[in-house]
């Protein structure tokens, strides 16, 4: 059934990020419109949403109650930016991440809303101050950004203009709550968000790690996939720090030192020099060599406007088993098993 939700909700671009917001929205019920400036555009775009649902729905991946055939249906296009608000409660911009792109597209919207709809950008690095400068509507704007692929990855960061009223937040947690993401509140604005500025840490000393002939590319990566991935994939750096002595207090009494030494030894901003990505494509070409030809797309970058599921990952397909696993209970997790061995906890530390 769908939802009863007054309104529907309003998708701004066709792309990657597009088409996986409205796939999420029709699991939870949602009438959306998918709106570009291309028919052709709209198109692609609903046959390519059809296929991917099928394959999920194969894979036993399909998101919420509905069938395909029942969330295909939910989803229309429009060409026609005035007629793809009408009734909206909720429009997610999706447009490709350049400033001045996205500004037009909001100066637009503010021209045609009312003051109830929230308008909301999927911008992953973009200051909300920059995007919906000068709006009208700037109490009802936010950026819900998504993390890619936003149908296997739930966290959304939720980041307010410093005029964005608090109940446009509320409202918009509320709503990613009801279609199965997790969205988190950003206090105040900065640059990065919280999700890239952590990323874009680890990257910068794995750069740098690869650049010095510390490690080997392929090992930089099992140090991760192998190490702090499987860690982080269920508890966060700051509760692993609780965990991993007798609380936060004594973590950092034993540990703060020894971070602040090897934190000193960090070098300056990597420059990302052409010889480390020479470096770094040397092992991808030398692994694309000695796999299956249909292992090596886990090496090659897709071709542009392609999902996940046309490249054909199935590692995204196995996400969702991961979330229903935790869902269920950390006693039925093999890695929480051995995380709570290895930081010495009793079942009763982790609540099980």
């Amino acid at each position: 059934m769908a939802s009863s939700a007054p309104g529907g909700v309003v998708i701004v671009g066709s792309g990657l990020i597009g088409r996986s917001w409205a796939m999420l929205f029709a699991s939870g019920g949602f009438k959306v419109k998918l709106y570009d400036i291309e028919q052709q555009q709209i198109t692609n775009a609903l046959e390519t949403i059809r296929k991917d649902l099928k394959s999920l729905e194969e894979a036993g991946s399909l998101k919420g109650s509905l069938s395909v055939e029942e969330q295909v249906s939910l989803i229309s296009g429009c060409s026609s930016l005035q007629e793809a608000v009408e009734g909206a409660v909720h429009i997610q911009e999706c447009v490709p991440e350049n400033l001045e792109l996205k500004k037009k597209i909001f100066a637009q919207l503010d021209s045609i809303v009312d003051d109830k709809v929230v308008l909301s950008s999927s911008s992953s690095c973009l200051l909300p101050s920059k995007l919906f400068a000068s709006l009208v509507h700037v109490r009802q704007c936010l950026v819900a950004h998504p993390v890619n692929p936003p149908y296997f990855v739930p966290l959304v960061e939720l980041v307010p203009h410093p005029e964005t009223a608090p109940a446009t937040v509320d409202r918009t947690h509320a709503l990613l709550q009801k279609i199965g993401q997790c969205p988190v509140r950003l206090l105040k604005e900065v640059d990065g968000f919280a999700l890239n500025r952590l990323q874009y840490a680890v990257i910068s000393e794995a750069w740098r790690l690869v650049e010095d002939g510390v490690v080997s590319p392929t090992d930089l990566d099992l140090v991760m996939s192998e190490g702090l991935g499987t860690r982080y994939a269920f508890i966060g750096p700051l509760e692993t720090m609780h965990l991993n002595a007798e609380g936060m207090s004594n973590y950092c009494d034993r540990y703060s030192e020894g971070m602040k030494r090897v934190l000193k030894t960090f070098g300056p901003i990597p420059e990302f020099s052409r010889d480390t990505v020479e470096k770094v494509n040397q092992v991808r070409d030398a692994v694309c060599r000695s796999v299956p030809a249909h292992a090596c797309h886990r090496w090659a970058p897709p071709a542009a406007g392609t999902s996940a599921l046309e490249v054909g990952d199935s590692s995204f397909l196995t996400l969702p088993v991961h979330g229903s696993i935790m869902s269920a209970g950390p006693r039925k997790s093999s890695v929480t098993s051995e995380l709570v061995i290895h930081l010495n906890l009793s079942p009763r530390d982790l609540g099980l």
